[in-house]
């Protein structure tokens, strides 16, 4: 599938629009403000994809697309893995004694916590980190910094006064990469990830009779979690990740089984396993 643009959520220079540059670097990037926004420009034809943040090494998943990505109306066809380097961003000039505020979102600034608290910084909790180097530059203050990709450095004129920023060395986000279209993969393709939402019956140990049919054929897991389903906190709605397409007869065992015990089960993408998965 040739892919000509993509939607993301934030400001230029987030770290979405990062990921998606990195996976398609002709395209043409298109912000939203909202995910719901973001999701309906392809929807709407005004983007061919959409990259979707899902999950944080550091931070854990991300509720907002989780809870949205079963009634997107797209199909997974990807998955992309961002090894996220933060930079502490200036107004070109700027000497890191100049600073006493150090501007970006709360999941940068607690990534970094360490760092800003040696140099002795006031913290200041933004909307997002791209937005924050975007605010830095208007500012055109030396006593005001940023934490944000490289990318937002070079969109808002800044300086990279410390690169690799963050107190951890492994932080990466998963995105997935969702369309109008369902993928073109064969069940004889190797490596393959199929990912599926279900509701589970209201009867005693339904989850796990769910999932014997998975063990019991040798479908392997790689992610599972509940969350509250729009009918009301007594309805559990669950997210799963397994290795596999559906019509390999395995799966299929496993996924016949799983029905029984089902109100409802969805496929939500039929994917290419990212090879970052196996560093």
């Amino acid at each position: 599938m040739k892919t000509n643009s993509f939607a993301f959520q934030g400001v230029n220079g987030a770290y979405s629009e990062q990921a998606g540059k990195n996976v398609f670097p002709d395209a043409k990037s298109l912000p939203c403000s909202t995910f719901e926004e973001m999701f309906a420009c392809v929807r709407d034809d005004k983007a061919d994809i959409a990259l979707v943040p899902i999950e944080n090494s550091q931070a854990g998943r991300v509720a907002d697309t989780q809870r949205l990505i079963p009634d997107s109306d797209l199909n997974i066809i990807g998955e992309y893995f961002l090894e996220v380097r933060h930079n502490l961003l200036a107004v070109p000039g700027t000497n890191i004694n100049d600073i006493k505020r150090v501007h970006s979102h709360e999941q940068g600034i607690a990534q970094c916590r360490n760092k800003i608290i040696k140099l002795n910084k006031q913290i200041v909790i933004a909307a997002d980190t791209a937005g924050s180097a975007k605010k830095i530059s208007e500012l055109n203050n030396k006593e005001d910094a940023a934490i944000a990709s490289s990318l937002a450095a070079e969109i808002y004129n800044l300086d990279v006064l410390e690169a690799n920023f963050q107190d951890a060395e492994h932080n990466v986000t998963r995105f997935l990469i969702m369309s109008k279209d369902k993928s073109d993969i064969e069940p004889s393709e190797s490596n393959i990830i199929t990912t599926l939402v279900f509701v589970v019956r209201s009867i005693p140990a339904s989850l796990y009779k769910c999932l014997g049919g998975f063990a019991s054929n040798g479908v392997n897991i790689t992610k599972l979690e509940s969350y509250i389903h729009p009918q009301g906190f007594d309805v559990a709605q669950f997210y799963i990740d397994f290795e596999g397409h559906p019509e390999n007869n395995s799966v299929k065992l496993a996924l016949e089984e799983m029905k029984f015990f089902c109100k409802e089960i969805k496929i939500l993408g039929v994917y290419k396993k990212s090879n970052f998965r196996k560093k």
